[in-house]
């Protein structure tokens, strides 16, 4: 992959969002390249619900001994926006308006694997309001979010 080829143009508007999402899963088209780079991926998705799946290493700390919050907020802006991406029209385009996230419990090298699930909660013509929760292999809930995301509908 060239630095700055756009992982999503071509699909984005032959087949609809939750389509191409099932082809990133299934290896047909890859991840997006962040993902790489903070150890997550899209591990599961169906019509307005994405879950994510993703180690937080000491790379990631802050000063403080523990993974920096801005981990945790990549993996659940994933998480939502992916929940609208899973409800898209073919052509149709989005962004991240806004979102809020709740820190409840540090992350740490030896947290293990987290699970982030991402579900919409309103989908309007031009606006999507969806919550994520990032937990780990226990079900403890270490973060949580909520977000608004911009739809752009295909021009006819």
């Amino acid at each position: 992959m060239a630095e700055g080829e756009n992982l999503s143009a071509p699909a984005a508007d032959s087949e609809d969002g939750l389509a191409f999402l099932r082809r990133i899963i299934a290896g047909d088209h890859p991840q997006a390249p962040m993902g790489g780079v903070l150890d997550f991926h899209l591990a599961e998705v169906e019509y307005g619900r994405a879950l994510f799946r993703g180690c937080a290493s000491q790379m990631f700390y802050n000063n403080l001994g523990a993974v920096h919050g801005g981990w945790a907020a990549s993996l659940l802006d994933s998480a939502l926006s992916y929940a609208v991406h899973a409800t898209l029209s073919a052509g149709d385009g989005y962004t991240t308006v806004e979102f809020k996230v709740s820190l409840i419990r540090p992350i740490t090298a030896s947290t293990g694997t987290m699970h982030c699930e991402g579900r919409i909660i309103h989908r309007g013509r031009r606006l999507a309001t969806a919550e994520a929760w990032l937990r780990d292999d226990e079900g403890r809930l270490f973060a949580h979010g909520s977000g608004s995301c911009m739809i752009f509908p295909a021009r006819p």
